[in-house]
């Protein structure tokens, strides 16, 4: 029976340039569900480089004029075990971090029945074998995934490892491997400075220091994209796309002219009022702020979204003699950082300290007694440098006994006291990070993105510009060997 592989493609065209070796290699045919601007949809109605036996746009199928549908999705949620409310209220698109347009439940609940049943359709047609896609980031795209998983279909994700900016994997959970194998145990240990060299030779803070600081950073892409944007765009995206509503371009403007403000004004108050020394004399559990909007906060962590109410829980938590140090993410600048009254109300908590973004991750980890994390890296890299972390979600590395998963917030005092007390089994460390190292290959992902940025989207200040056939297939031209290598990890997971 011919085989059925189906991807999830997007903004980030990665996943299509994927296809494109991939259909060389692969005995089956190729299916599509694209979620794209109007513009960009120009050239995957056209495209001849992939051959797609059908493709499906995710937009076509949303119809606000349509009744939701209650009885439907109360029998979905049956049928595949998914709480769509708890999607749709963390989905940035729909909820709190919409700047344009405020969605009503309505208008929530008709996405929800157009989505569920143009998914539904999809599957039901084709029944495929495989799902090739990134880490879902919004909602729909988490739906398709977790229906497929429901129905069977193998996932191929690319995801990250957390050891390092550079190690990948392709697993059907993302962050964690799929299966483990025994035999690694025997492999020699290393001692904690040795693995504390492994985590620094692919250093991933510098690396996403490095894509905040190049990402949208050219002034001259950005005049341009803005010229393309005032004088050459339709806007018609505002009556298509739902993401767009409310998007007209005066608004658009006006809200980057104050953005660029805001961004200025609220770094000026963090250099102010944030630590940017310490000479650590005081004992303390570090918090590091996620980036908001986020996946790890939004779908990865749907009931701890709210960082400044789990700030004051674990302040509340604490044993005395011991501080809180919240550190702001370098990477919320693409965000223009936050309000001054969010950090106003951490800086009048006793406990807490805000520390300044630029502060060494490393050194506050080192000289930290615990690491508390909604998720992210922070909490696996402590156990590098031996101290214990507790977590809010579910990772790869939360099976390490150092690592603590909060099930309840109401246990979070025991476990800060519990884990404060605990030790790193640096043998159970050796053993994780050995099936890592043996299951990842490399993959610059921090660069590739920055390299298709600057060829399709003016370096990320707009998405909503064409492409040409010519264009993309010098793209794939250019990153062959890199795309190449990609493509046949994903093709050894079919194998397994």
């Amino acid at each position: 029976m011919t085989k059925k592989a189906i991807f999830w493609i997007d903004s980030f065209a990665l996943p299509y340039c994927i296809s494109y070796y991939f259909q060389k290699k692969f005995d089956g045919e190729l299916f599509a569900v694209i979620d794209i601007t109007n513009k960009v949809k120009n050239f995957y109605q056209t495209q001849k480089l992939v051959n797609f036996k059908k493709v499906w746009f995710y937009n076509d199928s949303i119809n606000m004029n349509d009744n939701p549908n209650i009885e439907y999705l109360q029998n979905f949620e049956k049928k595949y075990d998914i709480d769509l409310w708890n999607l749709a209220l963390n989905e940035r698109l729909l909820y709190l971090h919409n700047e344009y347009h405020n969605f009503s439940a309505i208008e929530i609940e008709k996405i929800l029945t157009n989505e569920c049943q143009f998914f539904e359709k999809i599957l039901d047609e084709i029944n495929p074998d495989y799902l090739v896609t990134k880490e879902t980031a919004l909602h729909h795209n988490q739906l398709f995934y977790l229906m497929c998983k429901k129905r069977g279909v193998k996932i191929l994700m690319l995801n990250n490892t957390k050891l390092g900016s550079q190690k990948y994997i392709i697993s059907e959970n993302i962050y964690q491997i799929d299966s483990l194998d025994d035999g690694l145990s025997s492999l020699p240990n290393r001692t904690f400075d040795d693995l504390q060299k492994l985590l620094k030779s692919d250093d991933s803070s510098g690396a996403l220091k490095k894509y905040a600081s190049k990402r949208a950073s050219s002034k001259l892409q950005k005049i341009n994209a803005v010229c393309n944007y005032v004088f050459n765009s339709k806007n018609n995206n505002v009556k298509t796309h739902y993401s767009y509503f409310g998007r007209s371009k005066f608004r658009v403007l006006i809200n980057e002219f104050f953005n660029a403000f805001k961004r200025k004004f609220r770094k000026s108050f963090l250099d102010q009022n944030s630590y940017s020394s310490i000479d650590f004399k005081e004992k303390f559990v570090l918090f590091p702020l996620h980036q908001e909007p986020e996946r790890s906060l939004l779908i990865a962590s749907p009931y701890f979204t709210n960082q400044l109410e789990t700030i004051r829980h674990i302040a509340k938590s604490l044993p005395p003699g011991v501080r809180l140090y919240v550190k702001e993410h370098y990477s919320q600048s693409l965000r223009e950082w936050r309000k001054i009254q969010y950090y106003k109300e951490i800086l009048e908590i006793p406990n807490v300290k805000l520390i300044h973004p630029s502060f060494s991750m490393e050194d506050l980890i080192k000289n930290s007694s615990l690491v508390v994390a909604v998720s992210g890296t922070a909490s696996f890299e402590a156990a590098f440098y031996e101290k214990p972390s507790i977590i809010f979600t579910d990772m790869g590395f939360s099976k390490l006994s150092s690592v603590f998963l909060l099930k309840s917030i109401h246990e979070l005092p025991y476990l800060i006291r519990k884990a404060l007390f605990t030790k790193v089994d640096l043998k159970e460390l050796n053993d994780y990070v050995n099936q890592l190292e043996n299951q990842s290959f490399n993959f610059d992902l921090i660069n590739y993105s920055l390299a298709e940025a600057n060829y399709f989207r003016y370096g990320g200040n707009y998405s909503d510009k064409e492409i040409t056939s010519d264009q993309m297939l010098s793209f794939l031209n250019d990153y062959e060997k890199i795309l190449n290598n990609l493509t046949d990890e994903f093709l050894k997971k079919l194998l397994l």
